[in-house]
């Protein structure tokens, strides 16, 4: 028996037999199975939320960059003051803006910028965008050449139309056949799949099935 709840105490029952329900596998429960991504989503909710966080971060504008640190005696507070303002007048379109310090007999170490973002905001956020990306094509046991994904390496992913054929064979396939459970179901063919077969721009290609 099947029901479509749309609110509280708000339900519709389905005749017997109108329903055909394609199982997922699992080992735990046998009433409607969990899809195979299920492990890779909470690599791929730390993507989003990572990215998210990297975003707020640089629009809220409250960070701070860097600190200048100047421990020379420079001529006069005006001097100080000019500082101040040629770096509050840094921000903003066309902000690569190169500034000039005039120290007179000043030291090696007198004048030190003092980057802080990166340790106020250490998520790791690369290491945690590579890992993801490999993590949710690895759950779907999809080539990453078949994504567009760009190689991290100098190899590279090898050639596009074995990494095709491959993945036809392993996991199209086997995706086809579960379908055709719809056939047998109804007593007839509603259901029906072409060859998979790559396609050079001349029109020849190499069959993935048969």
């Amino acid at each position: 028996m099947y029901f479509q709840v749309t609110g509280w105490k708000a339900e519709y029952e389905f005749a017997k037999g109108s329903i055909f329900h394609l199982m997922e596998p699992d080992v735990h429960q046998e009433v409607y199975g969990v899809p195979e991504y299920l492990p890779a989503l909470s690599s791929a909710w730390l993507n989003g939320a990572g990215t998210l966080f990297r975003r707020k971060y640089y629009l809220n504008g409250s960070h701070a960059s860097y600190i200048l640190y100047i421990t020379d005696a420079l001529a006069d507070e005006e001097q100080v003051n000019g500082i101040r303002d040629a770096l509050k007048n840094s921000k903003g379109p066309g902000n690569f803006r190169n500034l000039f310090i005039y120290a007179p007999g000043g030291k090696k170490d007198g004048l030190q910028l003092m980057p802080i973002s990166e340790v106020a905001a250490k998520d790791e956020f690369f290491s945690i965008k590579n890992v993801t990306r490999d993590d949710v094509p690895a759950a779907h046991r999809m080539p990453p050449q078949l994504l567009g994904l760009v190689p991290t390496g100098t190899t590279g992913f090898g050639s596009v139309v074995p990494a095709a054929q491959v993945f036809a064979i392993n996991e199209l396939l086997p995706l086809m056949a579960r379908f055709y459970q719809i056939n047998d179901w109804l007593g007839e063919e509603v259901v029906s799949f072409g060859d998979y077969a790559v396609t050079n721009l001349n029109g020849t290609g190499a069959k993935a099935v048969d």
